[in-house]
């Protein structure tokens, strides 16, 4: 939830709510490498690459999107509406594989939450053997509509989009797989997805004779890789696991090119490490283990028998590049340079790209062998903004939580410093499950935080528990009962920043977008005492109003834990503001809906309380474009109003 999402307009009505991680399509190389899918114009092309000759797949008004070339390089998928066709690129002659496309039926096309929470970007895929299509349809016409609206024109004009809030109907999906060349649709079954099910991953086994199935159960504390034979129908479970908080997911099964094994990460020993399983899941290796994440597989090289991978091994606070063996042996660290290491890997591992950098070194990216060995600066760094601006130093220093928990935080002394002197201090925040912990030897380059700085803001950040990067427990402590523990971590991280000598305790201010914005007006209204204001962007204030995967994950569904929701509802703590709090939203917020701020807002009303309020038109999650300046100065001139002498002056 940490992310704006993606408002695609209708030609001639209201907007699409697609969600930003919807895959839409881009240039895709065939399996041989020697043809290029182009979309262009809303059209697709297929250059051959040894000839340089191109040709025009498709042409017409309407755009395809998500096209995917077959293996064999022979044909391309694609959606068109929210039906799916092939196209031959011998012929150029074009197949409807269905029919029956609408608004709410989606052939082979994702509903809104699915992308947002599981990070279901496609929902079709070729088969091996390039003659069939898998895909899901989803149904959501039983998803509930929150009514958006454009006011900006001389009419309102009604834009509905289908979200499931927590304890809400999901959309109901059926497997299918049809020929590429055209004909009926075998629908498999895959269970209750509506109430009971989610399908977080799905694609074709490497026989072309089965799908497999990712299957979570509702609050996502069970998983089952099912594998489901084409022709009979019949399923097999190939692995399950199962935890007493929630199972993470991470990337999706990667198999082998011997067709009998395949590679899945999972945090079963409490840490994300790479497991090698038999297709049939009678056998299962575990690669990598210890008290350290991985945070992703970045390629195979079967020929030499190693699978590549990035990890916190080293440190939490970094991200090296590391190989093992497929039988988990002769591990090595590949990159050396301490700092934050990317990497992009080609199809067989020979060659990768690393991009890097640390807290003063802005990003370099080099070309390496698979061996590690470098081959050539791809692209210098570039220290423009180091050599044009005062970038200010950033340090990253350890304290304890209330419990003895050792937390992690990142200062940033303002211009100018003085011993002996007090400032005020501006705590940015973030908080939130499933995303990566905030502090990373890494370059963060010209940031709101160095505007800040300048200004003479003492600027900090901390971790909390409930974040990822530090083993499945440092994230549990939150389970049905969000923003308890969060809170009281970053109260210590104060504590422990006003212990330095140096922050004023009686000018803290804090600011966060999205779940950081759900922990801003939480600190204002639950830590009353320890901040003076505060800046809520885009604020959840009560978890039945975001959506169901996200909140059930980590809330459980809302009638096994009414309790857990009403005590972290904010609206009923309105009376609790002391200080001052200034709430930003994007009306038409397709996330966090809008719904979360009025409500908020209305309690604080009712309470008497006076605040400040900021309101964009955006059709987003986040503010953007010349809009996020102003939203930026406003934030400015609001800390330096109620933090600083006389407004700032």
């Amino acid at each position: 939830m940490d992310d704006a999402a993606v408002a695609v307009p209708h030609e001639d009505g209201p907007f699409d709510w697609q969600n930003r991680r919807e895959r839409s399509g881009g240039l895709e190389f065939s399996a041989s490498g020697k043809e290029l899918l182009y979309p262009s114009g809303g059209d697709l092309f297929l250059i051959h690459v040894d000839t340089a000759q191109w040709q025009q797949l498709t042409k017409t008004p309407v755009t395809e999107t998500d096209a995917k070339l077959s293996p064999d390089g022979k044909m391309a998928a694609f959606r068109r509406g929210q039906d799916l066709y092939t196209v031959d690129a011998a012929s150029g002659k074009e197949t409807r594989l269905t029919l029956n496309g609408t608004e709410t039926l989606r052939n082979g096309a994702p509903d809104w939450v699915y992308p947002e929470e599981l990070e279901l970007g496609t929902a079709f895929w070729w088969s091996p053997d390039s003659k069939s299509i898998a895909y899901l349809q989803f149904d959501t016409s039983r998803e509930p509509v929150f009514p958006h609206e454009d006011l900006l024109g001389e009419r309102a004009l009604y834009e509905p989009q289908r979200y499931p809030q927590a304890g809400e109907n999901n959309p109901d999906i059926r497997l299918g797989v049809v020929a590429a060349a055209g004909g009926p649709t075998r629908w498999l079954e895959t269970g209750d997805t509506r109430s009971a099910y989610l399908i977080a991953r799905a694609g074709w086994m490497p026989d072309s004779r089965s799908v497999y199935v990712v299957r979570l159960n509702r609050v996502q504390n069970k998983l089952d890789m099912i594998s489901i034979g084409v022709e009979t129908g019949e399923p097999s479970v190939v692995f399950h696991e199962s935890d007493p908080y929630w199972i993470n997911l991470s990337g999706d099964v990667r198999f082998l090119r011997d067709g009998k094994r395949f590679l899945w990460t999972s945090e079963r020993d409490g840490f994300r490490h790479i497991y090698l399983y038999s297709t049939d899941g009678k056998t299962v290796k575990q690669l990598t283990k210890g008290a350290w994440e991985v945070t992703a597989i970045t390629g195979v090289d079967e020929e030499g028998g190693r699978v590549f991978y990035t990890s916190s091994e080293a440190t939490h606070l970094e991200r090296h590049l590391y190989s093992v063996r497929l039988d988990g042996e002769d591990k090595r660290q590949l990159t050396k340079e301490a700092g934050t290491h990317s990497i992009a890997m080609g199809p067989t591992g020979a060659y990768y790209l690393d991009t890097y950098s640390g807290p003063q070194s802005p990003s370099r990216v080099v070309l390496h062998a698979g061996s590690g060995a470098e081959l050539g600066v791809y692209r210098e760094a570039d220290r423009t903004q180091a050599d044009q601006f005062d970038i200010l130093p950033a340090e990253i220093v350890s304290f304890k939580a209330a419990d003895g928990a050792v937390l992690y935080g990142r200062l940033l002394k303002p211009a100018g410093f003085q011993t002996g002197k007090k400032y005020p201090m501006v705590v940015t925040v973030y908080g939130g499950p499933g995303v990566a912990l905030p502090i990373h030897d890494a370059w963060s380059g010209v940031d709101i935080d160095q505007v800040y700085a300048h200004h003479g803001y003492v600027v900090w950040q901390a971790e909390n528990r409930g974040g990822m990067g530090r083993g499945h427990a440092f994230e549990t402590s939150i389970y049905h009962n969000l923003g308890v523990t969060e809170l009281a971590d970053q109260v210590a991280g104060v504590k422990y920043a006003i212990s330095l000598g140096f922050v004023d305790p009686e000018r803290v201010g804090i600011h966060g977008w999205s779940y950081g914005g759900f922990m801003t007006a939480n600190a204002l209204l639950n830590a009353p005492d320890v901040f003076r204001c505060g800046v809520a962007g885009a604020p959840v204030t009560n978890w039945l109003n975001y959506d169901t995967i996200y909140t059930e994950r980590y809330m459980g569904l809302p009638a096994d834990n009414p309790d857990g929701y009403k005590n972290t509802a904010l609206p009923a703590k309105a009376a609790n503001l002391k200080g001052r709090l200034m709430i930003m939203h994007n009306f038409e917020d397709d996330n966090v809906l809008f719904q979360n701020t009025l409500q908020l807002i209305s309690a604080l009303e009712q309470a008497g309380k006076t605040f400040d309020f900021v309101l964009y038109p955006q059709k987003s999650h986040g503010v953007s474009g010349s809009l996020a300046r102003q939203m930026n100065e406003a934030m400015l001139e609001f800390f330096d109003q109620w933090l600083k002498p006389e407004g700032g002056k």
